[in-house]
Parts: structure tokens; sequence; C-alpha cells
């Protein structure tokens, strides 16, 4: 379908009227920000930075005692673990014969449930102590960029 003369003319108008809000607010954006910004900060950047390190301090203390609360629920969960395999293979033991197959095994499945939390334990404990390394060392080094 063929554009009429009159609808060519009435396309154009509009992007030109569409371009022509755009530049108007894009300058008014830039004139607000000017009136509006924030130069307290740039009064006394050293300030600022001394803030900064302070920050940095406080979130590596955070780091490192949340890192000693997830390592203690690590423990707590691995003993939790324990001691419901020694809980089943007594109940087990309670209720068969000496010596049984089904006694045998529960307390071999018992042993390695026991073994594989304290694997699972050291790893998880590994994990946390890794990703606080990395939070302390984003820190340190954030802290030296802005000390130079």
């Amino acid at each position: 379908m063929k554009l009429s003369y009159l609808t060519k003319q009435f396309s154009t108008v509009k992007r030109w009227m569409a371009t022509t809000l755009f530049c108007l607010l894009a300058i008014a954006f830039v004139w607000q920000g000017a009136f509006f910004s924030n130069t307290s900060a740039m009064a006394d950047p050293i300030a600022t930075l001394i803030a900064s390190k302070d920050a940095g301090d406080q979130v590596q203390e955070k780091t490192s005692k949340d890192a000693g609360r997830a390592k203690n629920f690590i423990d707590d969960t691995a003993d939790k673990v324990k001691e419901a395999a020694k809980s089943n293979a007594s109940k087990v033991d309670e209720s068969t014969d000496n010596g049984s197959f089904v006694e045998r095994k529960a307390k071999k499945d018992a042993a390695t449930i026991q073994k594989r939390a304290d694997e699972d334990a050291a790893r998880t404990k590994k994990a946390v102590d890794n990703t606080k390394n990395v939070v302390e060392r984003a820190v340190d080094n954030i802290k030296d960029a802005f000390g130079k």
C-alpha cells in the first residue's frame, strides 16, 4: 500500500516532534542534575576515604564473625546427623537378634553416615573459609585502591 503525500508529511512531523521531545528531556535531566548534585563529598575527600577504610574493617569483622557462626552451625548439623545415625543403628540392634544381617548392615550404614557427615562438614567449612578469604581480599583490594 502506498502512503499518500499527506501521510508521509504527517509521519515526518511525528518523527521530528519525537526527536525534539527526546532532546528537550535530555537537556532537562542534565540541567536538573547540575543544580541538585551533592558537592559535599567533593569538599573533603580524605574524610570519605577514612570512612571507607572503617567500612572495610567493619565488613571484614562481620565476615569473620559470620564465618565462625556458619562453622558452628555446620558442626552442630554434623553432630545431629551422627547422633541420628547412632540412634537408628541402636534401634535396629534392639529389635533384632544378635549378629543378624540387618544389625550388621545398620551398624555399617551408621558408620558410613558418620564418616560422610564428617567429610561433608569439612568440605563445607573449607568453602566457608574460601568465601571469607575472597571477601577479605576484595575489601583489601578496594582499600588499597582508595588508599593510593
